[in-house]
């Protein structure tokens, strides 16, 4: 199966940390946060792998190469400029060809989620457009209001105070999502971010279900959740490995 990484953009939130490298390749425990996010892919079967690229691409691509040495095949897409997560997307659509559906993660959140499980879903429900991972945080940067069938029914981006008021949904968009291919179809020219310009647009004339998450998250977005996330590797509270290459 084939998956896209999202690994272009700056990581400005992060200081000091992301200056001189990409914020995929910020080492977690000595190894890089990029190698955590390929092996779950890898180990819930996604083996073709695409990656966006702008900052210091030859970090990345140095590292990991053609992704051969891990078992992975990877190819790299190169941003002039950031084209945003959902331009990404569409930049990419060339390495999919006609596959049914794929993963789409973005390059900074660390999690350990069964991903097999959160397929098997959306094809379960031969009507989605788009699976979305969701989490429960409130007075997070995104509303997901969801119904019985786990359909989601509402989808607010960047909320308003009145917005969190109106809305009764602790759920969040989590990074993560699987998407049938048709969706590429939606993704025009003008589409620059996934959340505010594709989901919350979709939802009202297509079907979006939610996969809830099932075990650690995280968002590399701040210096204490980056070091957060070191210490849920080393106690064990997110079980990722990083890739072991392959003699």
């Amino acid at each position: 199966m084939k998956a896209l990484i999202l690994c272009a953009g700056y990581g400005t939130r992060l200081g000091e940390l992301t200056k001189d490298i990409p914020k995929p390749m910020l080492p977690l425990n000595g190894i890089p946060m990029l190698s955590y996010i390929l092996s779950n892919c890898k180990l819930n079967g996604f083996i073709d792998i695409a990656i966006n690229l702008h900052f210091r691409p030859e970090i990345i691509t140095e590292y990991f190469g053609d992704g051969s040495k891990f078992g992975l095949s990877i190819q790299y897409f190169y941003e002039d400029r950031l084209l945003g997560t959902a331009g990404s997307v569409r930049n990419m659509r060339s390495f999919l060809g006609e596959t049914p559906e794929f993963l789409v993660h973005y390059g900074d959140i660390v999690t350990d989620q069964n991903f097999s499980k959160m397929c098997a879903f959306h094809k379960s429900k031969p009507d989605a457009l788009a699976t979305l991972l969701v989490h429960s945080r409130p007075n997070s940067n995104s509303i997901v209001i969801i119904d019985r069938t786990q359909k989601i029914t509402g989808f607010v981006e960047r909320p308003t105070d009145e917005e969190r008021k109106q809305f009764n949904s602790t759920f969040v968009n989590s990074g993560v999502a699987i998407f049938n291919r048709n969706i590429l179809d939606h993704i025009g020219n003008d589409a620059v971010d996934l959340p505010k310009d594709i989901y919350c647009k979709l939802f009202r004339d297509y079907n979006l279900y939610a996969y809830q998450l099932e075990s650690f998250r995280s968002a590399i977005d701040s210096p204490e959740r980056y070091h957060a996330a070191e210490d849920a590797l080393l106690t064990g509270r997110c079980a990722s490995k990083p890739l072991s290459i392959i003699k």
